[in-house]
């Protein structure tokens, strides 16, 4: 059995494709971990959630952030953004059944030294921390009241981890740092404007996954989100946000050896960064 991770797919329903006939994946005998964002901004949203959905166990994909978006928007806790795509999922027939699959999806998954996620873990966290504060996460989103979980979870506010937070600030705290964090301080300090190279971080921040003395440090940290990062492969870090949607490749990479898988985009959108 083959486990392939894939970066962001935001609706690049085309690529997707192609890359599973790439690494001929099959269903009944590999895997295929995804790094969350399947929706939003490329044309085939709703393909990609059918598509992956339809693979049942053979594929795990954690939540980012614009799957929250998705989910949010749906139960009216946020309005739709210009450069959203994702009318056509809202008004699937198929719609009520895709967003209670979506919302029933994890927020981590951690097997074999690995460490799936769609943005990062704060520094703080260990694995087996990170794993309880996701579950956190995951009850709440599956939980009757998660309309009202949906409402709350927006914000910037706390900006970093204290284990003294309760209620839908600490939720948040934790959504946060799993679906946007790119950049923190050393005490874990997040800031959420960043999204460009790493040459151009802000003076006192640093990529999370250098902070010195990172708890999960002795994991192989699978992640996407930041497309300027790009491809970042180091012994403990997996990136593999190549911004298909922009015109980039869409990545795969074969966990039991590393070997890459890449397509080409066919129909990049504008940057909206």
């Amino acid at each position: 059995m083959a486990i392939y991770a894939v970066g962001d797919i935001q609706g690049c329903h085309a690529e997707l494709v192609q890359l599973l006939d790439r690494i001929n994946f099959d269903p009944a005998a590999d895997r295929l971990w995804l790094v969350g964002d399947l929706v939003n901004r490329g044309p085939g949203s709703l393909e990609v959630l059918r598509l992956v959905k339809s693979l049942g166990d053979s594929a795990i994909t954690v939540l980012g952030n614009h799957d929250l978006h998705l989910l949010a928007v749906a139960e009216g806790a946020a309005e739709l953004h210009r450069t959203d795509t994702l009318d056509e999922i809202l008004a699937a027939p198929d719609r009520d059944e895709l967003l209670r699959w979506l919302r029933h999806q994890r927020l981590l998954h951690a097997q074999d030294g690995f460490v799936l996620v769609h943005a990062g873990l704060l520094p703080q966290w260990s694995v087996a921390q990170a794993e309880s504060l996701a579950h956190e996460v995951e009850t709440a989103l599956r939980g009757d009241d998660y309309a009202i979980f949906l409402a709350r979870m927006y914000g910037n506010s706390p900006h970093n981890w204290d284990d003294s937070l309760t209620g839908y600030k600490r939720l948040r705290v934790i959504v946060n740092a799993f679906t946007r964090m790119r950049i923190c301080t050393n005490e874990g300090e997040m800031e959420f404007k960043f999204k460009g190279e790493v040459e151009n971080i802000p003076a006192g921040y640093m990529p999370w996954f250098d902070i010195p003395k990172r708890a999960s440090a002795k994991s192989t940290v699978i992640f996407g989100h930041w497309s300027a990062l790009g491809l970042k492969l180091t012994p403990n870090v997996i990136a593999l946000d190549t911004g298909c949607l922009w015109g980039g490749p869409m990545t795969a990479i074969r966990l039991e050896d590393r070997k890459l898988f890449q397509v080409s985009c066919k129909n990049p959108v504008a940057k909206h960064w």
